[in-house]
């Protein structure tokens, strides 16, 4: 990480959270504390041949940040990081803007993540077959989180948000982390949650596509109010 993203982070992040498993309701003792911000590089920035970054890994550790507009790029794909972030339930640091951003939150999703979360469960699945091949048995870890992506999932397309804080299904899903479930039972799981994520998607009350043109008004809105602040 440069000094220039470290500086960002630091001075123009509008919206931190924590998620992973403390935001899960899954941490067990240990359990690292995963934070995600969105920050907004002041607009001189841009005019500038060299543009500033995208996003920034750090400063701390487990500490990822991404850009206003890039952020709100991956938010309209779906992406499930993203909209988590949007809907943590742990949230350490919101300004003005981040408020405007987690307001927009509604406009931001769509039938678009019926594709997208089973996309990612589907391919954090064919890591652990290959786990299942080369090491006899899937990592127990990563088994658990794909389940919570597709309980997520399944609650975003049904409810039209993603439901984060899993305490509910947390005694189940730590006993598949502990490898105290059966490959069948967990398969069982895995095929009824995906069924159950494809039933909704008829009467989901998801709009058909993101409203990219909200997304737009609110990212010029900030880059005009950025044009006087310090790059």
């Amino acid at each position: 990480m440069n000094d220039l993203g470290e500086r960002l982070v630091r001075e123009h992040t509008v919206l931190s959270v924590v998620v992973g498993s403390r935001a899960y309701g899954l941490a067990i003792e240990g359990s690292d504390v995963d934070r995600r911000g969105v920050f907004v590089a002041p607009t001189p920035l841009f005019w500038r041949f060299d543009k500033p970054p995208t996003h920034v890994d750090g400063p701390g550790p487990e500490q990822f940040s991404w850009e206003l507009e890039r952020f709100c790029g991956l938010a309209l794909d779906a992406n499930p990081t993203v909209l988590e972030c949007l809907w943590s339930p742990l949230v350490e640091q919101i300004t003005d803007v981040g408020r405007e951003l987690v307001a927009l939150r509604g406009s931001l999703v769509s039938r678009h993540a019926h594709r997208t979360f089973l996309r990612y469960a589907d391919s954090q699945f064919q890591r652990l077959r290959a786990d299942l091949r080369t090491r006899g048995e899937p990592r127990w870890k990563h088994v658990m989180h794909l389940l919570r992506l597709l309980i997520s999932g399944r609650h975003l397309v049904e409810h039209g948000a993603p439901l984060v804080d899993v305490t509910d299904f947390r005694d189940r899903l730590l006993a598949v982390r502990r490898g105290e479930v059966g490959w069948a039972e967990i398969m069982a799981w895995r095929s009824e949650l995906t069924a159950e994520m494809e039933a909704a998607l008829a009467r989901s009350p998801l709009p058909a596509e993101p409203d990219r043109a909200a997304a737009e008004e609110f990212l010029v809105s900030v880059r005009r109010r950025y044009v006087e602040v310090d790059g």
